[in-house]
């Protein structure tokens, strides 16, 4: 059955079907082409008569995940100019006041779209949640420091998808002061930043935040020296105008050597020092503090800034890392002799290692290290958050998904919950094997509407003295207080030495 909602820009056609309606790739802003790549999203263009909006919109220009990833979440760019679209499922376009989830995807900003089958929101439709999920500008086009264009490109994107809800969402029946803002590894920074960012508040009333990075963030002037490397590659000025006239699969391979080079040959004097270390050895363009949507780094700015709290879920896996150096063959690298040399590359005193091995009996160094980094790059600062919005007054609840793998040595993995809380386990078993445990899905799903609808995912409260945090895990599950507190605290003093 067809459903017809006027929206900016026009009138647009959907789909509904088994009680869901879905209208796909509906754009929030105008075509980022040739020098707009490089310049703030204009308003949408209007159109005339009705837009059908059956399928997925564009994505961002970017290349393919390399092939150990790609094998695990798959890669869905469809190619096109409109690729700042909004898709949005909702139970009752005809309804109202119904809760409103926003869901942010990852990709460490140079990879990912909302086209994804783990990403399907009907899920949570069919639950009772209008739910919309955004593309926003990656890589070079949203966060290349062009010299003379604004910075954080792909963040206004992402603060333009969140005003379009605030002005369309009622059409579809949602509830504009209930909207809960999701994401998922750089989706999940994004709504760190978000949090964060002045420019930001009053446009959602809650967050989710899975496996994210609260310090991932770039000195401006470290992130431009970036963005004169490419220009150099491209042979080109380093302006706006001389970036916008590349065609895109020329910057399209320049991004692409830009990160090869970054990642093999990390030279801060060539970089600049925020970027190796705020890109965590993994990202090559990604936010700044720009001195306006992110006055600081995230973090200081959540700790510091009391009307910066949120009712909040944060949580990570418990072996993130295993999906950066596992499915690549880069744990064979990581042996006892290494892994004391590695650890003080991200500030980390080698020492730390053997409190680690003393509760992992058996566990290789290349589980260690995955155990180390996971807590220090998602962890860590997921707790830091938790304390200060509670401190502050604010609901906070804390979680670890745990429930392991079997697909590549995954384990508790990166990205591993993503079809758990959509509830999408038959688009995932390239990730999750073929019998992923439907229970921890309707679990974990049902807790997330939970928090879209009244705000309590149905789990203890996260406070200072008990640190009480979710375990999701089959069959196995519950509240774990202080969850390993004797390791996080281990591994922050030894960073402060």
């Amino acid at each position: 059955m067809e459903t017809i909602v006027s929206v900016t820009g026009g009138k647009v056609r959907g789909v509904t079907e088994g009680g869901v309606s879905s209208f796909l790739g509906i754009p929030y802003a105008a075509a980022p082409v040739g020098p707009a790549r490089f310049d703030l999203p204009r308003p949408v263009t209007e159109w005339s008569g009705v837009r059908d909006v059956l399928s997925f919109g564009a994505g961002c220009l970017q290349s393919p995940y390399p092939p150990p990833i790609e094998a695990l979440i798959g890669h869905e760019l469809i190619a096109g100019d409109e690729y700042l679209n909004v898709n949005v499922w909702t139970p009752d376009p005809g309804g109202s006041g119904l809760p409103v989830l926003v869901w942010i995807h990852g990709g460490a900003f140079v990879r990912g779209s909302n086209a994804l089958p783990i990403y399907d929101g009907g899920t949570f439709a069919r639950d009772g949640v209008v739910t919309v999920s955004i593309n926003y500008r990656l890589g070079l086009s949203g966060f290349a420091a062009v010299p003379g264009a604004p910075l954080n490109r792909g963040i206004h994107d992402q603060i333009a998808a969140l005003r379009w809800v605030q002005e369309n969402i009622t059409a579809f029946g949602g509830d504009p002061g209930n909207v809960t803002v999701f994401g998922e590894s750089a989706g999940a920074m994004s709504v760190v930043n978000l949090i964060a960012s002045p420019a930001a508040r009053g446009l959602f009333r809650r967050a989710i935040v899975q496996s994210g990075n609260a310090s991932g963030v770039a000195a401006a002037g470290d992130a431009r020296l970036t963005a004169i490397r490419l220009a150099e590659k491209l042979d080109i000025e380093p302006t706006p105008t001389a970036f916008g006239a590349v065609p895109p699969e020329r910057l399209q391979a320049a991004q692409d050597a830009i990160a090869l080079d970054l990642m093999t040959k990390p030279d801060p004097d060539r970089w600049g020092a925020t970027v190796i270390t705020g890109g965590l050895g993994i990202m090559s363009f990604f936010p700044v503090i720009d001195g306006d949507l992110l006055p600081a780094r995230p973090l200081d700015l959540i700790t510091s800034q009391p009307d910066r709290a949120v009712p909040l879920v944060i949580g990570w896996n418990r072996e993130e890392f295993r999906f950066f150096t596992f499915p690549a063959g880069l744990d064979a690298g990581i042996t006892d002799a290494t892994l004391p040399l590695m650890l003080p590359r991200y500030g980390i005193d080698p020492a730390v290692a053997d409190l680690y091995a003393a509760h992992r009996p058996g566990a290789s160094a290349a589980d260690l290290f995955a155990a180390i980094a996971s807590d220090l790059v998602f962890r860590d600062d997921a707790t830091r958050i938790a304390d200060y919005v509670v401190a502050q007054g604010e609901p906070a609840y804390v979680y670890e998904f745990a429930w392991r793998s079997e697909v590549a040595r995954l384990g508790a993995s990166h990205a591993m919950e993503i079809p758990f809380v959509f509830d999408r386990l038959d688009d995932a078993h390239r990730l999750t094997g073929p019998t992923p445990p439907q229970p921890l899905a309707d679990d974990m799903h049902s807790a997330w509407v939970r928090f879209a609808t009244h705000g309590d995912p149905g789990w203890s409260r996260y406070d200072t003295t008990g640190r009480p945090v979710r375990i999701f895990d089959h069959p196995a599950a519950g509240e774990v207080p202080d969850l390993r507190g004797d390791e996080l605290q281990a591994l922050r003093e030894s960073r402060t030495r």
